[in-house]
């Protein structure tokens, strides 16, 4: 298998994988999403159904005006004072869009999009039930992590029938996780039973994404059993979840490029994993078991809200597994590693375009010895096509003979025909494995390179890095003798340079770099590897 065949493969395979990437997606089409405003009634099922009680249905209630606002060095958030729920994050440290003054916002509650976090108190003693949500007091509208302060605590009270409910929302310097603590102070005459819910909250949507850069919006969670496992709005529809997570592990969240939210409890064994659909609403959370305090005494429940980007560092020290948000395909075990080199190199050269060159070396450099096997098996099958042909003439159509007589020769001659096809092998998952790590790694979002490049995660906007991938795919061609006289293998291999270069228009700049310094790297290694070839007289066009 000579070198232009070698490329044919690659790019069937490419087109492959792309294709199937989006057949995921078409295959699985979400409903459109029906929009809520900001002073809309809330559907049914914001608050879930207790263990303990006989009927628990939530009742429709309007977000209130009192809002109160709590900011640190990388969130800034909108709480609703009925309920205490999270109704707004701005990511501090995120543009909305390139060059944008806007910073991002991943939860919010406008004309456009719901997408909330929810967290209450239900059950016998609960605050949060059929009759509303609990309205809370808090002392200021405002709250500010100041310069120094490393820890930010924002209490919500209630007193009701002699017990004080305080909701205390606390937030770290440069953390993404958000603590949230019921605190029940029963100094009523009997015991209260309460459970603590956490959900989020989101319209229907569909996935998104396109052919070259497919991408998941929908739920996902974890369990003590399932590491990793999306749960999109389709399903949700489909089957409410209901599943044990035992042993204090696991979460419940909703993804989307980049940007993650997810539940995850805590102090507790024995929580609920849930999911279901409300009107036009997906929700996906978790459930606590309830809790009874005696009269006089109090207690703490606890979760943690993740809202924020999809950092594996900061996740993974956050909850287990909450890092495989981030989400490599099957090829993990390869994206992973590269990823972190990635990582590694850029801490050094800062610049993720110079990264991504030398991770580019690097990945083919350890790859040199099986090209250079590549090029001289492919040159010693060059030199047996006459002894071949010949072969051929000699024994005619005895198939059996002719394949016995061949392996015989490759024998003698130290000869693997398949020599040529092992480094298109390997190289595919690598590629496959760049690519994933390239599209779902936040650090890339709006990283510029230099000059026109100016966000790796997008494509080129003058399209210059694909045109130079292809013309780099052209030299690679007319470098590499050939076997080929099928004249309609001739024909695509001919114009594969231009189906690349089209493909790639709209592929990230990052993944294009990737490709152009890769078969720059080739004709290197080729002219190389065919100097030292011709010397030992194996080289031949």
């Amino acid at each position: 298998m000579d070198t232009q065949r070698n490329i044919l493969l690659l790019a069937l395979a490419l087109v492959s994988f792309l294709l199937f990437q989006q057949w995921q997606v078409e295959t699985n089409p979400q409903q459109p999403a029906t929009v809520s405003t900001v002073q809309q009634t809330q559907t049914d099922g914001d608050v879930p159904t207790s263990s303990t009680a006989h009927s628990d249905t939530p009742a429709d209630s309007a977000q209130s005006d009192k809002l109160i606002t709590i900011t640190t060095d990388v969130l800034t958030l909108k709480v609703d004072t009925l309920g205490g729920d999270i109704i707004e994050s701005v990511l501090n440290k995120y543009d909305a869009e390139l060059d944008s003054k806007a910073k991002f916002v991943l939860l919010k509650n406008d004309s456009t999009h719901s997408y909330i976090a929810q967290s209450g108190l239900i059950g016998p003693q609960g605050i949060d039930s059929n009759t509303g949500r609990a309205q809370f007091t808090t002392q200021k509208t405002d709250y500010v992590l100041a310069d120094g302060q490393n820890e930010l605590r924002v209490p919500l009270t209630l007193v009701k029938d002699g017990i004080t409910y305080t909701k205390t929302l606390i937030l770290k310097r440069d953390s993404y996780a958000i603590n949230v603590d019921y605190t029940v102070d029963n100094q009523s005459s009997a015991p209260a039973t309460v459970e603590m819910y956490a959900n989020l909250k989101q319209n229907l949507m569909d996935d998104g994404g396109s052919l070259t850069m497919p991408t998941y919006r929908g739920g996902a969670y974890s369990t003590e059993d399932t590491r990793y496992k999306k749960y999109s709005f389709d399903d949700m529809e489909d089957k409410n979840l209901s599943i044990d997570m035992t042993n204090g592990q696991g979460w419940a969240g909703m993804l989307q490029h980049y940007f993650a939210s997810a539940w995850i409890p805590r102090n507790v064994n024995d929580a609920t994993l849930t999911s279901r659909v409300a009107g036009d609403y997906g929700y996906i959370g978790v459930r606590m078991p309830a809790v009874t305090i005696p009269a006089g005494q109090e207690a703490t429940l606890s979760a943690t809200l993740w809202t924020g980007p999809k950092l594996q560092k900061e996740m993974a020290a956050t909850q287990k597994y909450l890092d495989l948000t981030v989400d490599y395909g099957w090829l993990w075990f390869i994206a992973s590693p590269l990823h972190k080199l990635l990582s590694f190199i850029q801490g050094i050269v800062v610049n993720w375009g110079l990264a991504i060159i030398i991770l580019t070396f690097i990945v083919r450099g350890a790859m040199y010895p099986l090209t250079k096997a590549q090029y001289t098996s492919m040159a010693k099958m060059r030199m047996l096509q006459p002894k071949l042909t010949a072969m051929r003439e000699r024994i005619g159509d005895d198939r059996q003979r002719m394949s016995q007589e061949m392996m015989e020769l490759y024998k003698k001659e130290k000869v693997n025909p398949l020599g040529g096809c092992l480094p298109i092998l390997l190289q595919m998952p690598i590629f496959i494995s760049l690519y994933w790590a390239l599209m779902e790694s936040v650090e890339l979002r709006h990283a510029p390179f230099f000059g026109w490049i100016t966000d790796l995660s997008a494509q080129d906007p003058y399209y210059i890095l694909p045109l130079l991938m292809g013309a780099s795919m052209f030299l690679i061609q007319k470098m590499s003798p050939t076997t080929v006289t099928d004249p309609m293998q001739q024909k695509i291999m001919t114009f594969m340079p231009v189906m690349f270069t089209v493909f790639f228009l709209w592929f990230p700049a990052g993944l294009v770099l990737y490709w152009l310094v890769s078969n720059i790297v080739t004709l290197i290694q080729q002219t190389l590897i065919y100097r030292a070839l011709e010397k030992k007289g194996l080289h031949s066009k």
